[in-house]
């Protein structure tokens, strides 16, 4: 899951059980650490390694094993922090909880982190480094806008009915904006490959034209706390998460029902959400052989329709690629991935196309993909990411030459 959206999320718990009662900072601190796990990009940017995001990202930050660490760690640095704050400017307002207190917050929210990405497709290692299994639940796509917008939009309303004075002007330039929003999502869905139809935009702007407003008749949306929108909020996102298991039960049973009906031996099996809602579903299934495919919508009662890629006959090549490091490294990420053969004089290519992402109208390799290259005499000449998963010619190089045989 994004960062962003993680943020909201701690910000909402925060809003919703802690700040009524120990102020602002209680916000900060549910927001920082909601957002913390994600600081391992920086060792992944600094690492001259195309292999840094399998290797580094969601390992020890998003781990419940280095959880109270952290979480005592963070508390003990915003109390310092803002003790020498309140001194340094007299920020009265800024008082930091006591110690236990931001312990809470903190293991509460890179908790809420670690959960959440767990939650998605791409998955996290949430027992590193005792154990290097990355787990994945298939519940949420890693963007997933009908999420953010149900842990954002409570805050909003909340504020926006927080002062009498100021509401129509909130209320207005802030259904503007997230109009703006709704459109500029569904260009972006269809521009990556996950279009959606128009309707959904115009259903979402009505809800929002309906939690901006309508509040105010009678002033009830005045005399609500921020508190109590938020927790309506919590409420809300659980029950989201909630249906979404279910969709994702049913989605899997689809799949599973095509493996069984046709015979097809199961090395894994996974039901992969899509955006923009959680109607929408992607069937895996990786074969001895090969990869079966199939994108489908809950609300259609027929039997979805499977694709099938299929791996190049094993050679010598792709047995030599199976046991260089970084493609054992990449192994124990791709989860549906098809390996795929193919050559030109004095180059031989052996591609790992990861088909967990399943976008429509596709070209070239699907993101995650990975390429090696040897010569003719079995040696591996360069190896590294499918930029993008679009272009073969940016390939980064991992060592440019392998000197001596290959095992």
């Amino acid at each position: 899951m994004d960062t962003i959206t993680h943020g909201i999320v701690g910000a909402l718990i925060a809003k919703s059980f802690f700040s009524e009662r120990n102020g602002r900072v209680a916000t900060f601190a549910a927001t920082v650490g909601a957002m913390f796990p994600d600081v391992d990009v920086v060792q992944e940017i600094v690492s001259r390694d195309p292999l840094a995001i399998v290797k580094y990202h969601r390992a020890i930050t998003h781990s419940f094993v280095a959880l109270p660490f952290f979480a005592a760690l963070l508390a003990w640095l915003t109390r310092v922090g803002f003790a020498f704050a309140r001194k340094r400017w007299d920020l009265r307002e800024w008082e930091a909880p006591p110690l236990g207190i931001l312990f809470i917050i903190y293991a509460i929210a890179i908790a809420s982190h670690i959960f959440l990405d767990a939650m998605t497709s791409f998955g996290t290692r949430i027992r590193y480094p005792l154990s290097q299994e990355r787990v994945a639940w298939d519940l949420l796509f890693i963007i997933d806008f009908s999420f953010t917008a149900i842990v954002l939009l409570p805050q909003v309303v909340a504020w926006i009915y927080s002062d009498r004075d100021k509401f129509f002007a909130r209320a207005l330039s802030l259904w503007v904006l997230f109009t703006l929003c709704a459109f500029g999502a569904w260009k972006i869905a269809a521009a990556v490959g996950f279009p959606f139809h128009l309707w959904i935009v115009i259903v979402v702007c009505a809800i929002i034209t309906a939690l901006f407003f309508l509040p105010a008749f009678r002033n009830v949306g005045f005399r609500i706390t921020t508190a109590h929108w938020c927790q309506t909020g919590c409420a809300v996102m659980l029950s989201y998460l909630f249906a979404c298991s279910v969709a994702h039960h049913a989605a899997l049973l689809r799949t599973r029902n095509f493996a069984a009906a046709n015979h097809i031996p199961i090395d894994r099996i996974a039901a992969l959400p899509l955006p923009p809602s959680l109607l929408d579903w992607g069937g895996v299934i990786r074969t001895t052989d090969g990869v079966y495919q199939s994108r489908f919508d809950l609300r259609d009662s027929a039997a979805p329709v499977f694709a099938f890629s299929a791996d190049s006959p094993p050679n010598e090549f792709v047995a030599r690629a199976l046991m260089l490091p970084e493609v054992q490294l990449y192994w124990s990420f791709a989860r549906f991935p098809v390996i795929r053969t193919s050559g030109e004089p004095g180059r031989h290519y052996v591609d790992f196309n990861e088909h967990r992402f399943i976008t429509r109208n596709r070209r070239g390799p699907a993101p995650f993909s990975y390429r090696v290259v040897f010569n003719d005499a079995g040696e591996p000449i360069e190896e590294g990411w499918q930029a993008d998963g679009m272009d073969v010619r940016r390939l980064v190089k991992i060592a440019p030459t392998h000197t001596g045989n290959v095992r």
